[in-house]
């Protein structure tokens, strides 16, 4: 029985090379083309993520093995940084203890890391071992994440897709696209007059009906957010996404105080636990963004959501794959859900995690039903090479 099953062991590697990181996309790829970002103000580091190091810290994978012999993973991007403090640090609230233990062995990781931890890597990790903690306890019992959760409240996920070609993507019968936001403060009117003809040109391709997004990624000021997002109105921006730094909580405020009315504004990607999206649901944000392999894992995202739906906020989580999937289907305050194009052109739907995944569902024509196979339905490719940095 599940109940009696116990943790054997915990096991954290690292995996490098491009492409088996979503951070590090092989070639030219729309997620590397002068994207506008807080480094955006150094002229240096404005051509590409890459150059400032968004791709340093690698893929963490995180094998959790119950006495039985089963084994639960997960993976999160936290390198050997966060394979440091799984080997070394929260492998001890795990061994031992009973699988179904979550609740308390999430509580003693955060506790027990507060003096060095509680957000960023720190919260990688947590979030790595408490996905596979889920993955494990699915296939133990036989169920997928999804009814560990309650149960799925729709029969299938509707998704927007997240790429440089939102005309694709409504040809690919997704209900909206974000685009990457090109040109920040530092380039001046002209940046703005770009972004403004991007806009307008994409526009006119999807027509009226299907929602434009704006992903700012931590770029911009409040001043500035606020004359992008009137002149967007214009073209019929459904919303301006996580468009200051993550700490600024009284900018946000300001900002959906001043945006204008019926224009979405969104953000959480980078904000971790329920005491964060405490605050920032706090200043009147309409979505919350959590990316699962980075706010706390499924323990904490059940927390946020909770948190967000008396505050009258929608939680889109972060992209995350099936890792995402299975919350969002369980949720009422979850309508919809993100797919990252990964495609090198934003052209094609591709599985997210490949090569590092096998299994790993895409959605069609927009929709997905996820699947009931155990855990989160996923296996690790033998293919791809994993490191395991440190053992305890």
């Amino acid at each position: 029985m599940t109940m009696d099953r116990t943790i054997a062991q915990v096991r954290a590697y690292t995996v490098r090379g491009k492409g088996a990181d979503y951070h590090d996309q092989p070639g030219y790829h729309w997620i590397d083309d002068h994207i506008a970002t807080p480094m955006s103000v150094y002229p240096e580091y404005r051509q590409s993520r890459q150059s400032f190091g968004i791709n340093v810290l690698g893929t963490l994978v995180v094998e959790i093995e119950a006495d039985d012999g089963t084994v639960g993973f997960a993976v999160t991007t936290a390198g050997e940084i966060g394979a440091w403090i799984v080997e070394k640090h929260l492998c001890r609230f795990l061994e031992g203890r009973p699988v179904t233990d979550i609740e308390r062995i999430w509580d003693q990781m955060y506790r027990s890391t507060l003096f060095y931890g509680r957000r960023g890597v720190v919260l990688n990790a947590i979030s790595g071992v408490d996905l596979a903690l889920y993955d494990l306890l699915g296939r133990l019992r036989g169920e997928p994440v999804y009814a560990l959760l309650g149960g799925p409240v729709r029969d299938e996920l509707r998704f927007y897709a997240t790429g440089s070609r939102p005309d694709v993507a409504k040809e690919l019968g997704f209900i909206g696209g974000k685009m990457p936001l090109h040109h920040g403060p530092a380039e001046g009117e002209e940046g703005l007059r770009r972004n403004l003809a991007e806009l307008a040109d994409m526009r006119e391709r999807v027509g009226d009906d299907f929602w434009l997004m704006w992903d700012c990624w931590m770029s911009l000021d409040v001043e500035y957010a606020t004359r992008l997002a009137h002149k967007a109105a214009d073209y019929g921006l459904k919303w301006i996404e996580e468009a200051l730094i993550p700490d600024d909580y009284w900018g946000y405020a300001q900002l959906k105080r001043q945006a204008p009315p019926g224009m979405l504004v969104t953000t959480g990607e980078h904000e971790a636990t329920r005491w964060g999206f405490r605050q920032l649901l706090e200043t009147g944000v309409d979505v919350v963004q959590p990316d699962v392999g980075w706010c706390g894992g499924i323990t904490e995202l059940v927390k946020i959501s909770a948190l967000a739906d008396a505050h009258g906020a929608m939680v889109v989580p972060h992209g995350s794959s099936v890792y995402s999937y299975h919350f969002v289907v369980t949720r009422t305050n979850s309508p919809f859900a993100e797919f990252l194009m990964m495609h090198e052109t934003a052209e094609q739907v591709v599985p997210m995690f490949s090569p590092l995944l096998l299994g790993e569902p895409v959605p069609e024509n927009g929709r997905l039903r996820v699947p009931d196979t155990p855990g989160f339905g996923v296996e690790l490719n033998p293919e791809v090479e994993r490191t395991r940095p440190f053992t305890h």
